[in-house]
């Protein structure tokens, strides 16, 4: 590819023009209905793996979003973006003997969205005041999204951020990292589930009369939410393992809408050794029967579940997994095209965990290793533990396995008290919320109330 020639994105629904990252990002959603994918996956870079460890973050998401941005942003304007969103650590933390807790919830809202929201906060910030327009994201959140994009877009001249969430499905921490900002951020809470707010938000997008307001999204039906959250299965996996050598490496990931994993997929065709996937979900386990039967089945509503954040009966990514492996998914989950499931299923472990699981999981990591797990990294230990079972005499019982921890205890206190008799220590970034202010609107699920 030519050095300036900027990447084509592509929209899964395949009846929207292609367009460069800079019109994929401030659209959010294609036109049709469908979500950007880049028309090709950039290779890394000869030699980056090799030198992968010896790069500190932010220096190693430059050099792995540089293909993706070419001709979008400057050379300068991406270190500089990468070096600012990332000022925080990115620990891995042993678990066990070739295990580590990739501890993803040591940035401003103590979340792994965090990794995506401040890059784009900085991104489309500099993309708005470059091309003098306004922006409104309108944003669907299961838990953390709405938080850490509420943060990284506060006080970002041209922007406004509306965010929606199912009111009796977020935790109370959760909810007050949002409701508590004001300024620029608006909040609406629903007394639905978060399949229903992504639906009013994806319909937003689709309606003509709302195509001059400048609407775009943070959730992961964004491509921008994808693309860095590739850069942390890079960063750790070059931490366990010689993966210049071509050494492999299994990640667990808790999964709702996919977005996590499908960052990993991202990483895996540049070049990434991944041994496996091992996706866990919830009891929310369409996505488990699909890769395990062939046959896509949508759960409406949504199973609550104490991993809140995967409370997704329908996720937006996979018509994005379904095309990277050869198949056709529309958005409203019709199959068009099969997928290469004996590809899917050499990639991908995929199991769901219930409540009960959830729980003894927490308690029994804590007593075992005395590493602190929330409700979603549990799920992802849990699966991580089925997965070791059905391979323990397979060449993967040696590899070195990753969990993804997703979000900081803290948010989910009453669960990890009970689980393990220990009140989680409460970082700096939900220091003082309980005393704070709420300000939140309550709005139906009907489509003309929310407009």
């Amino acid at each position: 590819m030519p050095e300036s020639a900027p990447l084509r994105f592509h929209s899964t629904n395949r009846r929207a023009a292609p367009v460069d990252l800079a019109e994929a990002l401030l659209r959010g959603q294609a036109e049709d209905g469908g979500l950007y994918l880049p028309d090709s996956i950039p290779p890394f870079a000869d030699g980056l793996l090799r030198r992968a460890r010896d790069l500190d973050y932010p220096t190693l998401a430059t050099e792995l979003l540089t293909p993706y941005t070419r001709g979008v942003l400057s050379a300068d304007a991406l270190a500089t973006i990468c070096h600012d969103a990332y000022d925080f650590e990115v620990p891995l933390e042993p678990i066990g003997a070739g295990r580590w807790v990739l501890r993803l919830d040591r940035g401003p809202t103590a979340s792994f969205k965090d990794f995506a929201a401040r890059f784009m906060g900085r991104t489309l910030g500099r993309l708005v005041t470059e091309r003098d327009r306004e922006l409104v994201i309108l944003t669907a959140t299961s838990g953390d999204t709405g938080s850490a994009i509420a943060h990284a877009f506060l006080g970002v001249p041209g922007v406004r951020v509306v965010v929606l969430f199912p009111r009796g499905e977020v935790s109370r921490r959760q909810r007050l990292q949002m409701t508590t900002l004001g300024g620029n951020v608006t909040t609406l809470a629903l007394d639905a589930t978060f399949d229903d707010c992504q639906a009013l938000v994806k319909r937003a997008f689709a309606d003509p009369s709302l195509a001059d307001m400048g609407l775009s999204s943070a959730n992961s039906i964004n491509i921008g939410r994808l693309l860095p959250q590739s850069v942390y299965y890079v960063w750790a996996a070059s931490r366990v393992a010689d993966i210049g050598a071509g050494e492999r490496v299994v990640f667990a990931v808790p999964s709702g809408n996919f977005g996590d994993l499908l960052g990993g997929v991202l990483a895996m065709r540049a070049g990434l050794p991944v041994s496996r996937f091992v996706v866990a979900t919830n009891a929310n386990d369409e996505v488990p029967r699909f890769v395990a039967s062939g046959r896509y089945d949508k759960i409406a509503p949504s199973r609550q579940c104490i991993s809140n954040a995967m409370n997704v009966g329908h996720p937006s990514n996979l018509a994005r997994l379904v095309e990277l492996y050869g198949g056709w998914l529309d958005d409203a989950g019709t199959l068009i095209e099969a997928p290469d499931f004996e590809a899917m299923r050499r990639d991908l472990f995929a199991t769901s965990v219930d409540d009960a699981t959830t729980r003894a999981t927490i308690a029994s990591v804590w007593r075992e290793h005395g590493v602190m797990l929330e409700p979603h990294g549990a799920v992802g230990h849990a699966g991580l533990e089925r997965f070791s079972a059905a391979n323990a005499t397979s060449a993967e019982r040696d590899v070195p396995a990753v969990l993804l921890e997703t979000a900081h205890p803290a948010k989910f206190p009453e669960e990890v008290r009970s689980a393990t008799g220990v009140d989680p220590e409460l970082p700096a970034s939900l220091q003082g919320l309980e005393g704070m202010d709420e300000h939140f609107e309550e709005i139906s699920s009907e489509y003309g109330d929310f407009l």
